[in-house]
């Protein structure tokens, strides 16, 4: 005898809802569920992609986020070192 496995409650499961966007956020939107596709190495669906902008949201920045995101030169990176270091040594802490 075979017995038929159905959710606990009809109501459990999860109700859909259609949402309008323009193109343009659909795009973006396919454009990071394909970034996301490979990343994590899988296929990704729009929602997927809204969850994890969501989520990201969520989570807030840090400042290591930005580790990385700002290209420069080696020279650049040379000149803003002199010029912490030039700074650095002009400062005096203050007597008290």
């Amino acid at each position: 005898m075979f017995k038929l496995l159905l959710p606990p409650k009809a109501d459990a499961m999860t109700e859909l809802k259609a949402i309008k966007v323009s193109k343009e956020t659909y795009a973006e939107l396919n454009k990071i569920a394909g970034e996301l596709q490979v990343k994590l190495k899988r296929p990704v669906s729009i929602e997927e992609a809204m969850k994890h902008l969501i989520g990201q949201r969520k989570k807030g920045k840090k400042i290591t986020d930005l580790a990385g995101s700002w290209d420069i030169t080696d020279e650049e990176a040379e000149e803003i070192k002199a010029s912490i270091s030039q700074v650095w040594e002009t400062w005096r802490p203050q007597k008290q």
